[in-house]
């Protein structure tokens, strides 16, 4: 199965480039807001956008993104409301859009339903980072057949069990998260990144790309020298009710340390 991610990966590869993955979460601080946010991420080099859906309970998440997605929730922004929102983006762009949520929200509206609504709405890909691949084949096999992606996550302390698991259970690309933390946490300058990402080279081929801990132009570079893309989060979701200007020049500077 090919889809835009893989398309996406195939083509910053000729480019002998590395992915920008920027994240946001959808209707922080309201869904108008959130659109101009994905026209500027896009204007300023992001290559995938991973949209975060608004959850009570966000357990892999630090408190930047927690707050995020409670003022989210106050705007009453729920995944319904998220896959409409990307139906009106596809409107304008072509550009690779995951959603990441929690398995309830899925759960609620029917794994089905939801990997068929996703599709039909122009979402490329699912992180569901409390839903292991162990116990994903329902909604594994669903998403296949929406032409889905589906996006693991692995972390240093992932077995090589583990590893193979998600290599196979994975399309689109792997997620690796270099600290045993939540989002928002420091990412250690002595963490063995390389070495992991090393590891799970040697069982697969498909693209890697790192998230959490990267807030700085420095630590995305130094990721982006043996990963396939850098995922930046809770240091935007930070800065989204900046200037757009201060902005613009936050996510040039990391676009343009990603090589």
């Amino acid at each position: 199965m090919s889809s835009r991610i893989a398309g996406k990966f195939r083509e910053i590869r000729r480019k002998n480039s590395k992915a920008f993955i920027p994240y946001i979460m959808a209707g922080d601080p309201n869904i108008k807001r959130t659109c101009e946010l994905i026209r500027i991420l896009e204007d300023c080099g992001a290559d995938i956008i991973e949209l975060g859906v608004p959850f009570s309970d966000p357990l892999a998440d630090g408190p930047t993104i927690q707050k995020a997605a409670q003022r989210a929730l106050d705007e009453g922004v729920t995944l319904k409301k998220v896959i409409a929102l990307v139906a009106e983006l596809r409107l304008n762009t072509q550009i690779p859009i995951i959603l990441m949520t929690y398995y309830n929200p899925i759960f609620k509206y029917g794994e089905e339903r939801f990997a068929l609504d996703a599709s039909a709405s122009g979402v490329d890909g699912i992180i569901v980072p409390d839903l292991p691949p162990d116990e994903a084949d329902n909604l594994i096999k669903y998403s296949r057949k929406s032409r889905l992606d589906t996006i693991f996550l692995l972390a240093p302390t992932s077995t090589d069990i583990r590893i193979h698991k998600v290599a196979r259970a994975s399309t689109g690309f792997i997620y690796y998260v270099p600290i045993t933390g939540i989002t928002g946490a420091k990412l250690s300058p002595d963490s063995s990144v390389e070495s992991h990402i090393a590891k799970i080279r040697s069982v697969t081929d498909k693209p890697i790309a790192v998230g959490f801990g990267i807030s700085t132009p420095e630590e995305a570079a130094g990721i982006s020298r043996f990963a396939d893309g850098v995922i930046v989060g809770s240091a935007i979701v930070k800065r989204v009710v900046e200037p757009d200007e201060e902005l613009k020049n936050y996510l040039l500077s990391l676009r343009n340390a990603i090589q």
